[in-house]
């Protein structure tokens, strides 16, 4: 068990590393709460479930190895980043109309929409599949059974840890959502929030993994 303990504390330290989907978790939380926070987080993890299927099954080798599906992968990633940071951006110039008082409550999004978007950039991430094809498999040992089965098994533990690391992101954002910034305050931040998306976005783009 000593091995899965060791693993569950590293893979916790990576999925608390502040990135994309985290900073989406935060802004879920802080803009609709903490169920549609949750909501995201399980797109999240549902992009992680198909990675990991995809590693057990031995797609994932393939897929990390051919450079050709990692820059599209990679492009789509950093094309989506962009359009929802720009979207971000773009509502808090569409909104700025009183930069006074407390700040209105943001425009409904339905639990779906938001998983929608944090599937879409966790399965677009080449990230994440270099998690699975290359961070996990170094846990692998033969004496602990068949390939399958110890990547299901650290498939489970990393979405165990991917699920802690991310609900303290959405806590965080649902915590500042109570304190009812002011229209000046809420716009600042998501404008800070669009930035740091369209920045990621670029560094995405401009990465050689």
């Amino acid at each position: 068990m000593t091995w899965l303990l060791v693993f569950f504390g590293a893979s916790v330290l990576i999925a608390l590393t502040p990135g994309a989907n985290n900073l989406l978790g935060l802004h879920h939380g802080m803009t609709h709460g903490v169920r549609r926070g949750l909501a995201g987080l399980a797109g999240r993890l549902t992009a992680f479930t198909l990675l990991i299927t995809a590693v057990a099954a031995g797609l994932g080798q393939l897929l990390a190895a051919s450079e050709t599906a990692l820059t599209i992968i990679k492009w789509a990633g950093a094309a989506y980043l962009l359009y929802l940071g720009v979207r971000i951006l773009w509502s808090t110039i569409r909104h700025k109309d009183d930069e006074t008082g407390t700040a209105p409550k943001a425009e409904p999004a339905t639990a779906w929409r938001v998983a929608r978007k944090e599937f879409g950039v966790a399965i677009t991430n080449p990230k994440a599949i270099l998690i699975f094809t290359a961070f996990v498999p170094q846990f692998i040992d033969a004496g602990h059974g068949p390939f399958s089965a110890q990547i299901a098994l650290l498939g489970a533990v990393y979405l165990l840890a991917e699920f802690l690391a991310g609900s303290v992101y959405v806590g965080v954002g649902a915590a500042v959502k109570s304190i009812e910034l002011t229209r000046r305050a809420r716009r600042n931040v998501d404008r800070g929030t669009g930035v740091v998306l369209v920045g990621l976005a670029g560094v995405l783009a401009t990465s050689t993994a």
